[in-house]
């Protein structure tokens, strides 16, 4: 099998830095021509020392770092040098690569549940690798890797490691299984990690526990990191240095302080500018009584449980406990906590597709305990639901304007002209050409595709929608965009909305009113400005004090608070 077309350039002598890229290029041939996806980048990256590069999707950032373990396909022609240690991975032979894969330089990937393999406990995952890059050849028994695994479980902090090292990927946690792909990339102590969005699906108190877990990697090990991030939070809170991509070309390079003190580029400052900051544009400024006391109520819970049964002898599972809350009309409530709080099931569980099995759940006047569908799906054109991965929801077989018109199909029977017509509308209303509802899902950007969700769930005017962590994935400056979509949206059209999220400052600038939820209770609720400038209960505290921000010198006092916090 041939591998990328390789260019060949001249490249320095080593320097002492643990990696150099020298003017890398990355073009992709596709039926409609070459296209460059890096178009001419110089970085180093120095022992001991934390790289971030930053950027939107499509800046070429996650290309430039596969491109250092040499997994680019084969589509991909390179040009310029990637050294490490003196060995350019872009020329060497494909066993010098395997030898520096591992032992070198190590990746963790985004997403650790595709990253681990199902049937193979973590123990047997982490093995493979140290059994792989055995040194000189020499056969490591299974007894020795079964001990550096264990090993290198300890280092990441799992706790138990003798027992846990032959347990399954499934029966850990999220910020566990990070844990897990972090420990299998130490486990040859390289002296370089490559982290492609490594916090970017967990929970912001998760999220601190694996930043905690790369600094301490930089500091007491000296092992250097190229973060991939787009949350300037983390950047703020992690990097020394910070290289900013855009189209394919670094724009701006400089230490983390005076990058985010005296950006020097215009693309940095809208970079910055776009990220959310927790009390500054808050939803629920100036409010002093909820809009709803003299607005009808469309959701009103009441000690609302859900509870799963238990299986093989397992007790059953208790996901919402005694929840009470109301939403009313033309307001926004944000639902927070982290995964496994039941903020998701709650939210399903007001449209319909989770069935509630204790107290009292009252949709636009319907009770949900014990609901028929028969009576129910009338009420259903009146609620819209956002899913946090457009990707997945859309049917890839269908346009866009298939995928966007199929509520309006299902409940009101229009005429094909009706239909496109309207799809033409909510797609310009999302700030889509009405064109697009000639394309494919795979033919939209993320964000696009999230602009897309959006009108498919407004278009049939819904007195209620739920947004299930619609912009987590999404870059800094597209998720700006949306989230001002969003409130433009929700005032032109006045409907209610429970916005589910685990990014706090994303809902404090949507949200009039927040509550919190903490193992299926819903520890505290109130005004929005209230609850994150003054929180009363410790979870909140907590889950507040975990969110970085885009500022290093403000971050560094907020980590050392957050320790205090723990250690009370």
């Amino acid at each position: 099998m041939s591998g990328p077309e390789i260019i060949e350039t001249s490249a320095g002598q080593p320097t002492g830095h643990v990696l150099d890229i020298d003017h890398l290029k990355v073009t992709f041939a596709t039926d409609g021509g070459d296209v460059y996806a890096v178009k001419d980048v110089s970085l180093d990256v120095r022992p001991g020392e934390v790289l971030a590069i930053v950027g939107e999707s499509g800046s070429g950032k996650t290309v430039t770092a596969k491109t250092i373990l040499g997994l680019l396909p084969e589509t991909a022609t390179i040009g310029g040098a990637v050294l490490i240690n003196g060995n350019n991975v872009i020329t060497v032979s494909a066993s010098k690569l395997r030898q520096i894969r591992g032992r070198d330089v190590a990746m963790v990937f985004q997403e650790p549940s595709t990253a681990l393999n199902p049937v193979f406990t973590v123990g047997w995952q982490i093995a493979e690798g140290i059994r792989a890059h055995a040194a000189g050849g020499k056969r490591v028994t299974a007894k020795e890797a079964k001990a550096r695994a264990i090993e290198a479980l300890r280092k990441v902090g799992i706790p138990d490691p003798e027992h846990r090292v032959n347990y399954y990927p499934h029966q850990f946690s999220g910020g566990q299984k990070q844990r897990v792909v972090i420990a299998a990339a130490l486990a040859l102590n390289p002296g370089l990690i490559v982290a492609d969005e490594p916090t970017t699906a967990l929970d912001v108190t998760v999220q601190a526990e694996i930043l905690e877990l790369l600094r301490d990697l930089r500091d007491k090990y000296g092992t250097s990191i190229v973060l991939i991030t787009h949350n300037m939070g983390v950047v703020a809170d992690l990097a020394d240095r910070v290289v900013v991509m855009y189209q394919g070309d670094v724009v701006e390079e400089a230490p983390a302080r005076v990058l985010f003190a005296e950006p020097k580029q215009d693309y940095t400052r809208k970079l910055l500018a776009a990220v959310p900051h927790l009390g500054r544009n808050s939803a629920s400024e100036g409010l002093k009584e909820r809009a709803h006391k003299n607005s009808p109520v469309l959701v009103d819970a009441t000690n609302l449980t859900i509870e799963y049964p238990g299986r093989l002898g397992t007790p059953a599972f208790k996901a919402v406990d005694g929840v009470s809350f109301t939403v009313s009309e033309g307001e926004v409530f944000g639902l927070v906590g982290e995964s496994g709080s039941g903020k998701t099931t709650i939210g399903r569980a007001i449209a319909g597709l989770n069935r509630t099995t204790g107290g009292s759940l009252k949709v636009l006047g319907y009770e949900m305990l014990n609901f028929k569908e028969r009576t129910f799906k009338p009420l259903r054109k009146d609620i819209g639901f956002v899913f946090q991965d457009p990707a997945a929801s859309f049917n890839p077989q269908l346009t866009i304007g298939d995928c966007v018109a199929e509520p309006m199909l299902i409940h009101t029977n229009p005429s094909p002209a009706q239909a496109r017509k309207r799809v033409g509308e909510l797609l310009e209303s999302v700030q889509l050409p009405a064109s697009y509802a000639d394309r494919y899902p795979h033919e939209l950007s993320g964000g696009q595709r999230q602009r897309a969700s959006l009108a498919r769930a407004l278009i049939l005017n819904p007195r209620l929608l739920i947004a299930d962590e619609p912009t987590s994935a999404l870059d800094v400056s597209v998720q700006a965009k949306v989230l001002e979509l969003f409130k433009e949206i929700q005032a032109e059209f006045g409907f209610a909305a429970l916005f589910i999220s685990h990014d706090l400052a994303v809902v404090d600038i949507l949200s009039q009113w927040v509550g919190v939820l903490y193992k299926g209770k819903l520890v505290e609720q109130g005004i929005g400005s209230q609850v994150m400038g003054a929180p009363q209960h410790d979870y909140t505290k907590r889950l507040i004090a975990s969110l970085p921000v885009p500022d290093p010198d403000e971050q560094a006092r907020r980590r050392a608070a957050h320790r205090a916090l723990l250690a009370t």
